[in-house]
């Protein structure tokens, strides 16, 4: 009798403890679940960068081995044969629609870019999302800056009266880079604009319509054994319009042969973090320079919240 009872108190426990897990999944599944549909609504394609940049998959992966703060160009690299470049995510540097000189042979050498006819002030705009490689001063270019994009394009933006990014800064496309100006050797001021493929120089024509404020397609295709005919045919349809004498309404299209455009400011795309090991909010903040604050506004996170490995954190 007493080993009977025994055995019903040990079932009972059992049953107990049995039915408490269920209750305690239940409940984990019910508190993960408005986790699950807030992950859900966060923008998929902004995920899938973060995951592209941590495996390496961003075709800026494929071409560049190393980060570096000194050259512009890469004199000894070489462009695979064919490549293509995502333009989806363009803004157009300036609002300027006259080209003053072409890529091209120019007193010489090889112009390296295009120049485009801007004011001192102007304001000069990252053409793609991207990370700043170089801020810096030299004779020739002047105070100018180099962007590699997530594209695997790099952008130079020569001789500007100011320069608003610092290295290793991620901006936005469309983001407020710099200042128009003629520092450097320069003749008037005017924006150098260059499109560099692994370090190499390549026609900016090719994916930049300025006249239109456009880019060409979607994607453009850097082909080897093609290049060298579509740059010419580039330059030809989308080339020298006049090196001077001209107004500030005609350099930005109200009185040009094509109609203004009218540009909104760009609205700043959201960027987010995936959190490791031994992170905090303080670290994350520090990292990205912002503040704890504002980090717990975004993800509606109290200042004393412990932030869990995997976690993503919005911090702009």
């Amino acid at each position: 009798m007493r080993l009977k009872k025994i055995l019903s108190s040990f079932l009972a426990i059992a049953l107990g403890s049995v039915a408490a897990q269920q209750v305690s999944a239940q409940d984990l599944l019910a508190r993960q679940a408005p986790i699950d549909r807030k992950m859900k609504a966060v923008d998929t394609l902004v995920l899938q960068s973060i995951l592209d940049r941590e495996n390496g998959m961003l075709p800026s992966s494929d071409l560049y081995a190393e980060w570096e703060n000194s050259k512009v160009h890469d004199r000894q690299a070489t462009i695979p044969d064919n490549f293509t470049i995502d333009l989806r995510e363009f803004s157009m540097p300036t609002v300027s629609r006259v080209v003053t000189s072409n890529y091209g042979p120019r007193w010489g050498r090889t112009h390296e870019g295009l120049d485009i006819k801007v004011y001192t002030g102007d304001t000069i705009r990252a053409a793609f999302p991207g990370k700043v490689r170089i801020v810096k001063y030299d004779r020739g270019y002047g105070r100018y800056i180099v962007i590699r994009h997530e594209n695997g394009l790099e952008t130079v933006y020569g001789h500007l009266s100011r320069q608003l990014v610092r290295e290793d800064q991620d901006v936005a496309s469309g983001e407020p880079i710099g200042l128009g100006g003629s520092t450097g050797v320069s003749t008037g001021s005017h924006l150098h604009f260059e499109t560099l493929l692994n370090g190499v120089p390549i026609n900016p024509a090719l994916m930049f319509d300025f006249r239109a404020q456009d880019v060409t397609g979607d994607f453009y295709t850097y082909n080897r054994d093609t290049y060298h005919s579509e740059s010419r045919y580039a330059t030809r349809e989308r080339g020298k319009i006049g090196n001077g004498g001209y107004t500030r309404e005609e350099v930005q299209g109200e009185n040009a042969k094509y109609a203004p455009v009218k540009q909104e400011a760009p609205a700043r795309r959201a960027q987010y973090h995936k959190v490791k090991r031994g992170e905090t909010l303080s670290s994350i903040a520090k990292k990205h320079r912002t503040t704890v604050g504002k980090l717990c506004s975004l993800n509606h996170l109290g200042k004393k919240t412990k932030v869990k490995v995997g976690q993503i954190i919005r911090y702009s």
